[in-house]
């Protein structure tokens, strides 16, 4: 028997690979002669770089940058070396879970240190930057990471705007002039699990506002920030791209890969999957196990378990997931590929405690799926 384990990350729990190795043991219980393949995947969130170069040969950089309220962070970035490709996850310099509750301040933080990172690869001669996009603690449109690149974006003074997506109300002059000239030899591919435009009530502020810290009322500043931001860029390059799928992911950082970087997007469990090379792993196994963190009807926005399912639908593949709760609507899953789904927990829990078990818990239930296995080839 073969199996593939490709799950995402446990957030605030496990890495994907340790998600992987904790299956593999429950599976080896009840066949300890199988083949198990071991193939952490990512959604384009946290966790991405490290799926990655868990697959494939490749370097882990770090380098010290501006955090999403300017406090300086170490943020770890991959680097092919083969390819001159570099692997940026946004959530490293910019991500959720750099700030505190109490601190989320979407009107404020800034993507300035996402721009940092791309610098850096840039200064070790990438010729493709793949830019990871999910967890994001922005709502500046990308304005601070053109900014790292050298724009400049000042205000009717002519003083540069402050740091985040409120000031961007404030937008006067786009100047272009100082952006770093070598980004137009690098080829820009951008991983992402949303298509929310830039504004309106489907937009990056009115979507994902709240849970980076906005008030209501803050929330229309933002959309209309980001609305006037849109507008200043179309004057200058000539083109509106904030109605594309997509424009408004991680805070509209979208809008400006797309706008700036000319970047591709495609969804970031598709780039994870090519990478780790999981099309080849899964044509010849008997079963797959995938899995996330809490599986409900937003997995089918494009996050891991479904990207894996249809990898496996394309070879008959029985799909089965594994997830830390089962939430509402996981259910529709099961039209789309998936064979059956099962939660962790045994009995009553803390979500600390559902945490901190997770390696046994997920040991158990792999065991006993494996189990249920057996008895049906029997």
């Amino acid at each position: 028997m073969k199996v593939v384990i490709a799950p995402d990350s446990f957030k605030d729990s496990l890495g994907a690979a340790e998600v992987a190795a904790a299956i593999a043991l429950g599976l080896k219980e009840v066949y300890p002669d199988a083949t198990l393949v071991e193939c952490p995947m990512a959604d384009g969130g946290e966790g991405t770089v490290d799926a990655i170069l868990a697959a494939v040969n490749g370097e882990r950089r770090s380098s010290v940058v501006s955090g999403p309220l300017g406090s300086p962070v170490t943020a770890r970035w991959g680097w092919l070396p083969e390819s001159r490709t570099a692997i940026i996850e946004m959530a490293e310099a910019s991500g959720l879970q750099l700030v505190p509750l109490e601190r989320r301040d979407a009107c404020v933080s800034s993507t300035f240190g996402t721009g940092e990172l791309v610098l850096q690869a840039l200064d070790a001669g990438a010729q493709k930057v793949i830019l990871t996009i999910g967890g994001s603690a922005t709502n500046d449109g990308g304005a601070g990471m053109l900014q790292a690149l050298g724009a400049r974006l000042l205000d009717a003074s002519g003083q540069p705007l402050a740091a985040g997506g409120l000031p961007l109300s404030q937008l006067a002059t786009l100047d272009l002039h100082a952006l770093d000239p070598r980004l137009t030899d690098v080829q820009f591919e951008v991983a992402a699990d949303v298509d929310n435009p830039l504004c309106g009530p489907h937009g990056a502020s009115h979507t994902f506002g709240k849970q980076k810290g906005a008030s209501p009322e803050q929330i229309l500043q933002l959309d209309a920030a980001l609305g006037h931001f849109a507008d200043c860029t179309a004057a200058a390059l000539g083109t509106d791209r904030r109605e594309e799928p997509g424009a408004g992911a991680a805070g509209g950082i979208g809008f400006a890969a797309k706008a700036f970087l000319k970047a591709t997007f495609r969804p970031g469990v598709e780039v994870v999957a090519e990478l780790a090379g999981l099309d080849a792993h899964v044509r010849d196994a008997d079963l797959v196990i995938t899995g996330e963190g809490r599986f409900d009807a937003q997995t089918l926005r494009g996050k891991t378990p479904l990207g894996v399912t249809r990898v496996a639908r394309r070879y008959g593949i029985p799909v089965v997931v594994l997830a830390g709760t089962l939430g509402e609507g996981y259910e529709q899953l099961y039209h789309h590929g998936i064979t059956a789904a099962f939660s962790l927990t045994s009995g009553p829990m803390t979500l600390a405690e559902a945490c901190s078990q997770a390696p046994v818990l997920l040991r158990e239930r792999a065991r006993d799926i494996a189990r249920l296995l057996l008895a049906g080839i029997r």
